[in-house]
């Protein structure tokens, strides 16, 4: 089985699993305590600070451990708007920030706070510049991640920083995707990270808080972790989270470069060996080991379900494998294909064998996707005949109503229309993601009376 989904947990790196196995027997009691194991166990917990801080880029009394990734954004965006309140209310994060940042950021909202939402382009990055004029007088915090979860793509964390320092207003950075890679550039004033996304054992987070930030900890007061993190540490476990942080750094240059070449390959063969793919996220600036694609005409969770019966453990943006059906709210802002999306995300150690194995069995597994589920085929032309047609697709969900839109757009004359009728979310992005990739013109969205109609112009 190749397991290619390290970017929502890495495999636990041989090094974690020996300092937690050790610090099990050398850290399981109180680090608070005077007595010679409490002693023990603070020298333990003390270290793991020194050397997290170390790969972070803070002092060690900057930093604290939490029970999770999660946990250190909703800490560190709570905290910071609570210390800059007399500041004002309002919030910035770009539209493709994790779900834990926009669900810290509706919470707030919920509470009276204002939000700004910073949009990106079709590369999923944002515009320096426009994050600049999203700043405010009252702008108490503004959040960016270092790098996107779902395409890789990395955003302008130093310029962003620059606007943000200049303007006065912290920036917090959610950097669990890139902290494993190398430390995060510019002069941001917060940052979190998960150490499952480094090989570290799940159940930590770490969550660093420059000095002079205004920070106030939100919740019931608690004497650990500064007050930051309530409840007795998981010794152990922060251990292993440190030392694997600490392993990873020092093998990350070398598998940078040979992850960088597989995803490469993947990106350029991908493309040639499947029609009707669009490969999304920024060509250039992207993690080492992620690459993401959509395919036209395709379920994605049939795709996911057919790919691990194959021996391939992948996960995908598609509103085809969510259960409210909705895109993946990161393809959405960026505006490109949802259907039949799939992300790669290789571990370290990946072999190119598997990666091999991976695009020999891709295409045929795309293809009787497509045949179930009568998607025409790539040359698949069909007479003209009138002038405008309607596709009624209500009730039925992605990929369908595009298919059904690319089955019929050959059956009206060049200029003519197709009206589609649609209640899934997904084509509202899918089918101008379509007439983009097939060179149709999209005219846009109509309200119907359940639904809505998209309008096509058959334009070759």
């Amino acid at each position: 089985m190749a397991y290619f989904d390290a970017a929502s947990a890495a495999p636990l790196h041989p090094v974690a699993r020996q300092a937690l196995l050790a610090s099990l027997d050398e850290g399981w009691a109180d680090p608070a305590r005077l007595y010679r194991e409490g002693r023990r166990a603070r020298l333990l917990l003390d270290a793991a600070r020194e050397a997290a801080a170390e790969c972070v880029g803070c002092r060690a009394d900057e930093l604290v451990f939490t029970p999770s990734g999660t946990r250190a954004v909703h800490s560190g965006v709570a905290g910071a708007l609570a210390g800059r309140r007399r500041v004002g209310r309002h919030l910035i994060v770009s539209a493709v920030e994790h779900s834990s940042v926009l669900h810290a950021a509706e919470a707030h909202e919920a509470d009276g706070g204002s939000l700004t939402q910073v949009g990106v382009d079709r590369a999923g990055a944002v515009d320096p510049a426009a994050y600049a004029a999203a700043l405010r007088e009252d702008t108490a915090l503004a959040c960016l991640q270092s790098a996107n979860h779902e395409v890789g793509t990395e955003q302008p964390v130093t310029e962003v920083a620059e606007a943000c320092r200049a303007a006065g207003v912290p920036l917090l950075v959610d950097a669990a995707q890139s902290l494993g890679w190398g430390r995060v550039e510019g002069d941001w004033s917060l940052l979190t990270g998960s150490a499952h996304k480094w090989g570290g054992p799940s159940g930590v987070g770490l969550l660093a808080v420059r000095k002079g930030v205004r920070f106030a900890p939100q919740g019931p007061g608690d004497e650990r972790e500064s007050g930051r993190a309530p409840g007795f540490e998981n010794l152990p476990a922060i251990v292993a989270a440190a030392a694997s942080l600490r392993a990873v750094r020092a093998e990350a240059a070398a598998e940078a470069a040979r992850l960088r070449e597989l995803t490469e390959r993947i990106r350029a063969r991908v493309p040639a060996l499947v029609p009707d793919v669009e490969v999304v996220g920024d060509p250039a600036r992207r993690l080492p080991g992620v690459v993401t694609f959509s395919c036209l005409y395709v379920d994605g969770e049939t795709l996911l379900h057919e790919l691990d019966r194959a021996g391939f453990s992948v996960s995908s943006g598609s509103s085809c494998t969510s259960s409210t059906l909705t895109p993946s709210h990161v393809l959405k802002a960026m505006g490109v294909l949802s259907e039949g999306n799939v992300r790669l995300s290789l571990p370290p150690a990946t072999v190119a064998e598997d990666v091999e194995r991976f695009l020999e069995v891709l295409p045929g597994t795309v293809a009787a996707v497509r045949e179930k589920l009568g998607a025409p085929a790539a040359t698949e032309t069909i007479p003209a005949a009138g002038s405008d047609l309607v596709v009624d697709a209500l009730g039925r969900r992605c990929p369908i109503p595009v298919i059904e839109l690319a089955k019929v757009i050959g059956d009206v004359p060049v200029g003519g229309t197709v009206r589609v009728l649609s209640d899934d979310e997904a084509a509202r992005l899918d089918i101008p993601a379509w007439c983009e990739m097939r060179g149709q013109e999209y005219v846009g969205e109509e309200q119907a009376e359940r639904g809505s109609a998209y309008l096509v112009r058959r334009t070759r």
